[in-house]
């Protein structure tokens, strides 16, 4: 199990990284904008340099088309570092990319995964990660434990060296679900790591 961090707060950053296993940050600009910040790229790079060169970062594209997507691609690779994982979603534009760039020897995460299909196609377009939205698809009434083994399931049959980086949480439940359907690793807003440790039963346990 490997544990990321879902957020652009540089402050929680440093303290949860001190603090726990973490494995990786992912953000996009949205995050960014969130915190206020507008020199994004600058952001990237203060985060790479809390986490140092060796744990993933996942950032996102923008881009709605293949070749915005690639050109987004090259902007974060060339400002921040070789290193990002580029965050693609899994559309039919976003496949196309997914390969171009694999050809390329980036790292690729593909995103905004909602059903199996979606996860299969991007494992075979060689996507390293894919990131299915667990939260988002259990308010559809879809079964993301369900998708998530499958997702699992195929990789253990097909030897894919791709690795599910499980997403969109609102609780530490939802998460346990996750890695226990076969997710590898999940990210998620630092609250929810906080809030497993923080109980009042735990915290009056230790008094």
């Amino acid at each position: 199990m490997k544990y990321l961090l879902d957020t652009a707060d540089l402050a929680a950053i440093r303290r949860f990284c001190d603090i726990f296993p973490v494995a990786g940050v992912t953000s996009n600009p949205s995050i960014v904008n969130k915190e206020g910040k507008t020199d994004f790229f600058a952001h990237m790079n203060e985060i790479r340099s809390i986490i140092g060169p060796g744990k993933p970062l996942h950032i996102q594209v923008t881009a709605l088309d293949t070749e915005g997507m690639m050109r987004d691609a090259d902007t974060l690779l060339t400002k921040v570092d070789k290193e990002v994982y580029v965050k693609v979603p899994v559309t039919m534009e976003g496949i196309r990319a997914i390969k171009r760039l694999k050809a390329q020897g980036v790292h690729v995460t593909g995103t905004a995964i909602y059903s199996s299909q979606q996860g299969f196609l991007a494992m075979e377009a060689g996507a390293d990660c894919i990131a299915p939205y667990f939260n988002r698809m259990e308010n559809m009434g879809l079964d993301p434990d369900g998708i998530i083994a499958a997702l699992a399931e195929m990789i253990r049959l097909y030897h894919y060296p791709t690795e599910i980086l499980a997403a969109s949480f609102k609780n530490a439940g939802q998460v346990d679900r996750a890695f226990l359907a076969g997710a590898q690793t999940a990210t998620m807003d630092p609250s929810i790591l906080e809030g497993v440790l923080t109980q009042p039963h735990i915290t009056n346990a230790v008094a």
